[in-house]
């Protein structure tokens, strides 16, 4: 078939990135002509939280991408649909995370030939921060999309507040799999962490809905002291970083918090991951994730809230521990895993989970929905 993606790519960074790419990947390997559209402009720069929302790895050599679309210049909307539709795909994969991607893409998917089937897979239907104009966005958004592809039923319930008659699929995110599995030992040498330690692993862009100042707190309840925790921090800030710093001097933990404030780049993820004991999801609210699914690559036992699809994602006490949203269940679940010694019980739970992940079945989850 011909496979057209309308979406984040190199030169861009993040999981809507990797993901992306990483299917494209996969249709390619099972012998489709693939190419990915991706954006001039995906968000201006003061609307951006980050430092930079560009990869500094280099442009993978196996695919086509080509650089069109805008999300504020409603010529480049016109311009992207005629240069898709000059393609002549079979197939258009688009994503939706955030409504304000919704005027652009929905613009876009409106000019295509009306031969050419259009297949969403859905983030985030309603968005974790909300803003005016939410609604209106993801109505006008809606319409022009054949299928829909949900990787949570949190997500899937989300569609009873919109209207579409289009089918609606489940399969849950794939694994991402980020480099090769290796030693504790091996990895925490190369970071310069102690080898005796016993890590969490808190990972990826820190915004609030994450948890993170829970996390903090319910750390600070825990035995760390006694039985040698520390909480490792990877990721760059894209909220106001000083509650956080003032929370942990607060809280004394100064010592024990190893805060890697920055974005981490693919070639380092498996350095953290390799490091980590237990990787924590302390989420206050959730869609799917894609930190669980780094973890599952890397054999990681959890400790998620079960908020959203968390729950659904990593089984409790097979895959690590499902929670309840509160400080108090987070500190006592980090204390049990170490306490009770639950690593190579979880860790052999991680390696039969896992395989439900592969990216083979969320293509024919999408071989479904076409058909």
């Amino acid at each position: 078939m011909k496979i057209a993606f309308l979406g984040t790519a190199h030169p861009f960074r993040g999981g809507l990135a990797a993901f992306n790419e990483r299917l494209a990947k996969a249709y390619q390997k099972q012998g489709d002509d693939v190419k990915i559209f991706t954006f001039t402009t995906q968000y201006p720069n003061f609307l951006f939280p980050g430092k930079s929302q560009f990869s500094d790895s280099p442009a993978p050599e196996e695919l086509k991408i080509e650089r069109s679309l805008s999300s504020v210049n409603p010529i480049s909307w016109f311009k992207t649909a005629k240069k898709i539709n000059a393609y002549q795909p079979d197939i258009v994969i688009t994503r939706f995370w955030l409504p304000f991607m919704g005027p652009a893409l929905g613009t876009v998917l409106r000019r295509l030939n009306k031969n050419i089937k259009v297949i969403c897979i859905v983030d985030n239907l309603i968005p974790h921060e909300k803003r005016a104009g939410d609604k209106l966005f993801t109505t006008y958004f809606l319409p022009p999309v054949d299928g829909f592809i949900c990787m949570s039923d949190a997500v899937k319930n989300d569609f009873k507040y919109f209207k579409t008659n289009a089918p609606i699929e489940f399969s849950p995110h794939p694994i991402y799999d980020y480099g090769d599995l290796t030693s504790k030992e091996v990895a925490r040498e190369k970071l310069q962490l102690n080898s005796i330690d016993k890590i969490i692993l808190f990972f990826g862009i820190i915004r609030d809905y994450k948890g993170l100042d829970w996390l903090i707190e319910a750390f600070s309840q825990t035995r760390y002291k006694e039985n040698g925790y520390k909480l490792l921090i990877a990721g760059e800030f894209y909220t106001d970083d000083k509650p956080y710093r003032e929370l942990i001097s607060k809280l004394e933990l100064d010592d024990f918090i190893i805060l890697h404030d920055r974005f981490i780049s693919d070639s380092d993820v498996g350095l953290y991951f390799n490091s980590a004991n237990l990787v924590a999801q302390p989420y206050k609210h959730a869609t799917q994730s894609g930190v669980a699914q780094i973890a599952y690559h890397f054999e990681k036992p959890m400790i998620v809230t079960n908020v959203g699809g968390l729950g659904e994602i990593v089984p409790n006490n097979i895959a690590g521990y499902v929670v309840d949203p509160e400080i108090d269940a987070i500190a006592k679940g980090i204390d049990d895993f170490f306490v009770l010694e639950k690593e190579d019980q979880f860790i052999a739970g991680v390696r039969q989970e896992k395989t439900k992940y592969g990216w083979d079945k969320f293509i024919a989850a999408m071989a479904k929905l076409y058909q």
